[in-house]
């Protein structure tokens, strides 16, 4: 008898259950149909449901043609290396270089292009800062992501430069080697001096009774690292443990009679991570070491530069501490403290002013833009300081930040969709009643039921996705697509997608924003912008010198000035000098006037009323490098034997030019100006003074008598181009009709005078990396 109750209540139970979930999802069923019911059917639910999977569809082909049109390959590169290579990779930590600064002191120090020094053979005029970057690396097989912490090692006329370099496999720091024999011109990667099995950096190299030792940064496996060169430079033995702390940035000095050791400690309690400073000392760099009696020297603000930046020196019998300010963000700047007494019992530094010169303002575009952390100088056989520093144009952590940005637009951008699918209704928000009825099957009592029902977090979650089903009428109202109001916000919500969806996009393939310069050999240099302008174009001339003044290879503006009252220095906004030069005379051969105050080889003629990218200028410095010879420029044009003036079209139309305009063109300041002054030229300047006209023409004339059968001018294809004029309404030829048959006249003159131009042409595309297509 008990068998026979305990059966039929349990059939009792189970036919509950099951009559329990047929109900739930019955109920579910008749309000989903009920729902399509009374939006419209099935029809009108297939073209709403078809509109949002259209929409997915449409942000990804965007998405996918906004990246490929406007990011190139070397978009997410730290600098310009082949796509191919491992190297130059983007980095959370930074992307730092090295740059070499001279001085008649350590207080006095200018970067290497303000010193013009010069590299024929490089095609460097002047070199400029960086010297050593992830390029100089990778290029040579040795991948890198970035290069930093540098230190000087001198023999004789030869510098050895250690530094970090981030290996973008290990994705750790070894330490690299390189080699310099013109004063740190230029440098050699020579290889790795140094690679363990953790993180190395802070190459601290000195010479110990006649051994050359190396003491990195090894605060990964908490313990100070002594090595000695077995043979330098490339090969190290570990000669001792000579510290057993996680010391970071650690540095030696020898000052009266005591080595001190200057490190930072950030693994104890209490410490403040890049505010903390403890100084050992010892008779010898192999020890054993004792800790001052007022460690820790430092412990509180980051900005106050306790941690080390570079080597401690003298100067003046002086000694010196490097620190960098880590304020704002880590190795924000370098501070110098001058060191009034230091003892065993007793420290005390003063801070004392210093800046490295040619301090940039450049800000991305600038090498050193966003910070500098590290400074090491030593004195020359010749009497002359060299200074390395290395900079970075981000700050650290930039990279998560712009991924982290770019992924939340991109999430914003889909959660627009969904909500669009809901207000379309084709989007329900559903979570199964089997999620809890599973998980208690055979479990289940009333009691359980009732709690399930009241309080549990699936219940409360289908409830809410409930009230998302039942999006209220009037807001459905707003989407109709019969009615303009409803097409009008179906619009706005798929353009608001779409922006959040280029704005993910730019954050996560678009780079850093940096434009940075092409090198050529290795090197870098820089040039001189100039333009000719007038009064009536004081609007060009300030958005020209705003703009262009940005670019990184940008030494200086000049402005000929050929009429009317000049500008106020004050009332333009550049990053580089800008120096204004007014003409006695309204002439346009003042454009190619000899300037001795010119300090570059290269000289970028450009019309104030054409505004390009810096990238696309950058491209052009590093084409003139490779032919300083010719005209290298932006707007090609041909000429054939009627010698008729046309625009790039028919250049196009016969696939070749033979002519590039020199209101956008590199050249050589002295052969390009020596050339149109001379009295070969005599008769086509006063032609061009007649004429009004034809400046540009006359110097292809010359370029191509000067060449020979050779190639003298060389295209390179701008991205965008905006003429200016056209909104400004002072463009100086403003009927094209007129200007084109002036052009004709001077080269019909001009072909008399230096020969025609029409048996030379140039092929669209002969350049490997497609600049010239």
């Amino acid at each position: 008898m008990m068998e026979v109750s305990a059966s039929v209540e349990e059939t009792t139970e189970n036919t509950g259950k099951i009559s329990w979930q047929k109900n739930v999802t019955a109920s579910a069923h008749n309000h989903r149909y009920k729902f399509i019911s009374n939006y419209g059917g099935g029809g009108s639910y297939g073209r709403r449901f078809l509109f949002f999977v259209t929409c997915f569809g449409f942000y990804a082909l965007v998405a996918t043609t906004y990246a490929w049109l406007a990011f190139p390959s070397h978009i997410g590169r730290t600098d310009h290396v082949s796509s191919s290579s491992l190297g130059c990779r983007e980095d959370n930590e930074g992307s730092w270089s090295i740059g070499v600064f001279y001085g008649d002191s350590p207080f006095s120090l200018k970067p290497i292009e303000a010193v013009n020094v010069w590299r024929n053979e490089s095609a460097a005029w002047p070199v400029a800062n960086p010297v050593l970057t992830c390029a100089s690396l990778t290029n040579s097989g040795l991948p890198s992501n970035f290069v930093a912490d540098p230190f000087l090692y001198v023999q004789g006329d030869t510098l050895y430069l250690f530094f970090e370099t981030k290996n973008p496999i290990t994705m750790q720091g070894d330490i690299g080697v390189a080699q310099s024999i013109d004063k740190g011109a230029t440098w050699k990667p020579l290889g790795i001096a140094l690679d363990e099995a953790w993180h190395l950096s802070f190459p601290f190299v000195f010479n110990y009774n006649g051994e050359i030792y190396m003491m990195p940064e090894s605060n990964e496996i908490g313990q100070v690292h002594l090595y000695r060169a077995v043979k330098f430079p490339l090969s190290w033995k570990l000669e001792q443990v000579i510290l057993k702390k996680p010391l970071v940035d650690s540095t030696i000095i020898h000052h009266e009679g005591i080595y001190w050791l200057f490190g930072s400690d950030h693994s104890s309690f209490g410490t403040k991570k890049n505010g903390q400073l403890e100084i050992w000392y010892s008779s010898s760099p192999l020890g054993p070491w004792k800790p001052h009696k007022k460690n820790p020297i430092y412990n509180g603000k980051r900005s106050v530069g306790a941690r080390n930046g570079g080597r401690a020196f003298l100067h003046d019998g002086k000694l010196y501490r490097i620190g960098q300010d880590c304020g704002e963000n880590y190795g924000k700047r370098i501070r110098i403290f001058k060191v009034e007494v230091i003892s065993k019992e007793e420290y005390r530094e003063v801070e004392v002013p210093f800046s490295l010169g040619g301090a940039s303002h450049k800000g991305k575009n600038s090498w050193n833009g966003a910070r500098q952390h590290h400074f090491d100088v030593k004195q020359l056989s010749s009497g002359e300081f060299i200074g390395l520093v290395d900079g970075d144009r981000v700050t650290s952590g930039d990279l998560f930040h712009r991924v982290s940005l770019g992924y939340s637009s991109i999430a914003a951008a889909i959660s627009v969709v969904v909500l669009l699918g809901f207000m379309l209704g084709v989007v329900n928000c559903i979570v199964p009643s089997t999620w809890c009825i599973n998980y208690y099957a055979g479990k289940r009592t009333d009691a359980l039921l009732n709690l399930e029902t009241a309080g549990f977090f699936s219940e409360k979650l289908r409830r809410i996705c409930s009230r998302l089903n039942r999006v209220p009428p009037f807001l459905r109202g707003f989407v109709k697509p019969n009615s303009s109001l409803g097409r009008l916000a179906l619009g706005v919500i798929v353009l608001v997608g779409l922006l959040l969806t280029c704005v993910g996009i730019r954050y996560i393939y678009g780079g850093s924003g940096a434009v940075q310069p092409y090198p050529f050999k290795g090197h870098l240099s820089q040039f001189t912008l100039a333009t000719m302008t007038y009064d009536a174009r004081i609007w060009n001339l300030k958005m020209y010198v705003k703009h262009y003044s940005r670019c990184s290879s940008v030494k200086e503006i000049v402005v000929i000035w050929n009429k009317g009252p000049p500008p106020k220095l004050t009332d333009l906004d550049s990053a580089v000098p800008v120096r204004i030069r007014v003409e006695k005379r309204n002439s346009l051969n003042n454009r190619f006037e000899i300037d001795p105050m010119v300090k570059t080889r290269a000289v970028l003629q450009l019309d104030d009323d054409i505004i390009m990218s810096c990238d696309n200028i950058e491209k052009g410095f590093r084409v003139w490098r490779e032919h300083p010879e010719r005209l290298v420029g932006f707007y090609p044009r041909f000429v054939d034997q009627t010698m008729t003036y046309s625009a790039e079209k028919f250049a196009r139309g016969h696939n070749g030019y033979n002519m590039i305009l020199t209101g956008a063109a590199f050249m050589d300041v002295r052969f390009a100006f020596d050339m149109y002054q001379s009295d070969k030229a005599k008769l086509g300047r006063e032609f061009v003074d007649e004429q009004f006209n034809c400046e540009d023409v006359l110097l292809n004339f010359l370029y191509a008598n000067a060449s020979g059968s050779g190639k003298a001018v060389e295209y390179v294809r701008p991205s965008l181009a905006i003429d200016t004029s056209k909104v400004s309404g002072v463009a100086i030829s403003g009927n094209t009709n007129q200007h084109y048959k002036k052009r004709s006249k001077c080269l019909r003159r001009f072909s008399e005078l230096y020969g025609s131009l029409s048996d030379r042409r140039w092929e669209f595309g002969g350049r490997k990396d497609g600049w010239d297509l």
